[in-house]
């Protein structure tokens, strides 16, 4: 592995599509829920990275150009916000079973 190369692990991918584009945050997993109902205000807990990608796990960034056409704004950390508020959560399989199986449990339980 590169020296200069992050692994970003543990990561949870919130996507927005706007503007014919799309930007992506990487996030950690179990923080997003908690931002998103404002247990968690420090972005910095929230984010892998404050920077936007066009494409997380190919690791290519957006450009300011793209931001400032879709999000009036240059500022990483707004847009950031923007799409940690509006976007996706990209859910993994291995989770998205582990739900349904929890959800099955609960309905059988009551």
């Amino acid at each position: 592995q590169p020296v200069n190369q992050v692994r970003l692990t543990n990561v949870a991918v919130v996507r927005m599509n706007t503007h014919g584009k799309r930007f992506e945050v990487a996030c950690y997993r179990n923080k997003i829920l908690n931002y998103r109902q404002r247990i968690e205000t420090d972005l910095s807990e929230v984010l892998q990275t404050d920077r936007v990608f066009t494409n997380v796990s190919k690791g290519l960034f957006a450009s300011t150009k793209d931001l400032l056409k879709a999000f009036n704004s240059t500022d990483q950390e707004e847009v950031c916000k923007i799409i940690l508020d509006r976007g996706q959560i990209q859910v993994s399989d291995m989770e998205r079973s582990a739900t349904l199986e929890n959800t099955a449990k609960e309905i059988a339980n009551y």
